[in-house]
């Protein structure tokens, strides 16, 4: 599918979906900076490339999930009704 076409469709997401996304994120973004903290501690010049390589990749999904989210609305459920 191309991804400009992806960036202009809205998608309709449920409510505990979004909230779960956005728990996500935090997460994610709560872990890149626990490990760039970690950064300062690393000696070995591999083990430091991995590390911002971690780092990357958790901040690059977080903005994946975001911008996902701000192409999103969240679902309006059907009215019930009682018969």
């Amino acid at each position: 599918m191309n991804e400009n076409h992806l960036m202009t469709e809205t998608v309709e997401i449920s409510p505990r979906f979004r909230k779960t996304i956005e728990e996500r994120i935090v997460r994610l973004e709560e872990g890149a900076a626990r490990d760039e903290a970690q950064l300062a501690f690393l000696e070995n010049a591999d083990h430091v490339r991995r590390q911002r390589l971690l780092i990357a990749m958790q901040r690059s999904e977080a903005l994946r999930m975001r911008i996902f989210l701000d192409h999103s609305r969240i679902r309006i459920p059907r009215p019930f009704i009682a018969l």
